[in-house]
């Protein structure tokens, strides 16, 4: 049995959205993402949001702003990075620091997690860095990511693609119980 012990789940395309920021309060999840949440904390998998957010270090939101979004999608915790991506920052993905600051802080096997996202040079490689199952969504940048930006994660194949955040769940579900 492959157990996995917590879900990493990107924001921004993956769980509502364009894939473009969106401020907390306007944020609207896609019509299944709750009920993918639902459901993996139905079979007790932890859920994490895992997020680059650096509209947050210019000042258009705030790390509250987001904590208390993931709050209202009963996310056990949230990771977010706040920085811009030439920063030089551990935290932004695909920089593993999120990852490995959820495990110091929950305990976790980071080779018994999974990342959800829509990005895979960002996404997949943050979760290759760590061992993490990977899950490409084709929601947000997903296609694009898939197709015309595959070359900037070329040597990374994810473990699966997901039509979006729900057919990931249920895929995670069977691989689990394999």
């Amino acid at each position: 049995m492959n157990r996995i012990e917590a879900v990493f789940i990107d924001r921004d395309g993956t769980v509502g959205g364009t894939g473009h920021f969106i401020h907390p309060r306007e944020f609207i999840p896609y019509s299944y993402s709750r009920d993918a949440l639902s459901i993996l904390k139905q079979e007790g998998i932890k859920r994490y949001a895992l997020t680059n957010q650096h509209r947050i270090s210019r000042g258009e939101a705030t790390l509250e702003d987001f904590y208390e979004e993931f709050k209202q999608f009963d996310f056990d915790d949230a990771f977010i990075c706040p920085h811009s991506s030439k920063s030089g920052c551990q935290c932004h993905k695909p920089e593993p620091g999120m990852l490995l600051e959820a495990a110091e802080k929950h305990n976790l096997d980071l080779t018994k997690t999974c990342v959800i996202g829509d990005v895979g040079s960002t996404d997949m490689l943050a979760a290759h860095a760590v061992g993490a199952l990977k899950i490409l969504v084709l929601t947000g940048w997903g296609r694009d990511s898939l197709h015309e930006y595959r070359h900037t994660w070329e040597y990374v194949e994810p473990d699966y693609i997901a039509e979006n955040l729900l057919d990931a769940v249920h895929w995670l579900l069977q691989y689990q119980s394999l």
